[in-house]
């Protein structure tokens, strides 16, 4: 497994595109200054061992050994070998509505960029307990199976939209149900299931799937994202609202927080429900909650022993600049005698015009 310690880095590799935009524009301004002094037959006599693919190569080395420099800054390592550690902890899965009714920013900037915001910051309050995440609109899809990857699940979370899934509505109990296939049933770990949703428009039979999920051990937890004043569903192009969802009769719907179904469904499973409303209160609930659910051990297998391979990136940017240097500007007598562009050919035909 490869790891980048020091991401940050990566922003210098604006300086390679940056330094080809100056070397094009210097070319331009080179030629037409060439072409004032004189003709292109009469520069050939006046500088004959000029090379224009001498000029190109050194460039490239140049930039090659910028982009070798700044891999040496990012630091990549690598993983030597794996071992299995014991934690304790919950197995969590975090089940996220991405109807169109997320889309509504009755609460900034938006329900579902809210629940985003939630779920990771309850992420940071995580430390050894296995994550999981689902989207469910009209139906209920996986999108990362337990695991202790947590850079992974803020991967996968900032990927959630309300494209996602083609059939709207929000199926609750679909998610619920998708929810218990997530757990280990031989690893006994304590399970929750957190549901972030505006409740609206939930279709099946909550109640039974509920009740059968709080039989296997799950304890489901309900956060409402949104106002019960509610507001208007954007539809945006490009980002910019372009119109609002409206109904057969074209009125502009308004789409309200429905913490009562949100409400049954945790109080069913020995949950809670959690308004959404301010992140720091929910973060601080949730952490409340999980500190008073008894914690299991399970093996957790994780990479150790990383090693530094920045020197081999180093090394190699350092060979670069030093071959650089024994590159000179001016036609080699074998390079020439290959004629790698032509340009005997072309020299002979304008010798004969």
């Amino acid at each position: 497994m490869v790891v980048l310690e020091e991401k940050i880095w990566f922003w210098l590799l604006l300086v390679i595109p940056a330094i080809l935009l100056l070397y094009f524009a210097f070319l331009f301004w080179q030629r037409r200054t060439r072409k004032k002094f004189a003709s292109s037959q009469m520069l050939r006599y006046l500088a004959p061992n000029r090379s224009s693919f001498k000029a190109a190569l050194k460039l490239s080395i140049l930039l090659l050994a910028i982009a070798s420099l700044i891999m040496a800054l990012v630091n990549p390592k690598m993983g030597t070998k794996m071992k299995t550690v014991k934690r304790e902890g919950l197995d969590i899965v975090f089940a996220i509505d991405v109807s169109k009714s997320m889309d509504a920013e009755d609460i900034a900037p938006s329900r579902l960029e809210k629940s985003k915001q939630l779920v990771s910051q309850i992420l940071n309050s995580l430390a050894s307990d296995r994550i999981g995440i689902i989207a469910y609109a009209g139906g209920a899809f996986p999108q990362l199976p337990i695991t202790t990857d947590y850079s992974a699940a803020r991967m996968f979370l900032q990927s959630l939209n309300t494209d996602m899934i083609s059939s709207q509505g929000t199926a609750i109990s679909d998610a619920i149900e998708l929810s218990t296939t997530y757990f280990d049933d031989e690893q006994q770990t304590n399970r929750v299931l957190f549901i972030i949703s505006d409740g609206e428009d939930h279709e099946g039979n909550v109640d039974d799937i509920t009740k059968e999920a709080a039989k296997k051990g799950i304890r489901i937890f309900t956060i409402g994202v949104g106002t019960e004043k509610g507001g208007p569903i954007p539809i945006k192009r490009n980002g910019i609202v372009q119109n609002y969802k409206k109904d057969m009769q074209g009125e502009t719907v308004i789409t309200k927080l429905n913490p009562g179904t949100l409400e049954e469904i945790a109080k069913a499973a020995n949950g809670e429900y959690i308004d959404g409303r301010v992140t720091a209160d929910v973060v601080e609930k949730v952490q409340e909650e999980l500190e008073n659910i008894e914690k299991s051990e399970f093996e957790a297998k994780q990479f150790a022993d990383y090693e530094s391979h920045f020197q081999w990136f180093l090394g190699l940017a350092l060979a670069l600049l030093f071959l650089d240097i024994f590159i000179l500007q001016r036609a080699t007598s074998w390079l020439q005698k290959l004629n790698l562009f032509n340009e005997n050919k072309k020299e002979k035909h304008e010798e004969a015009a």
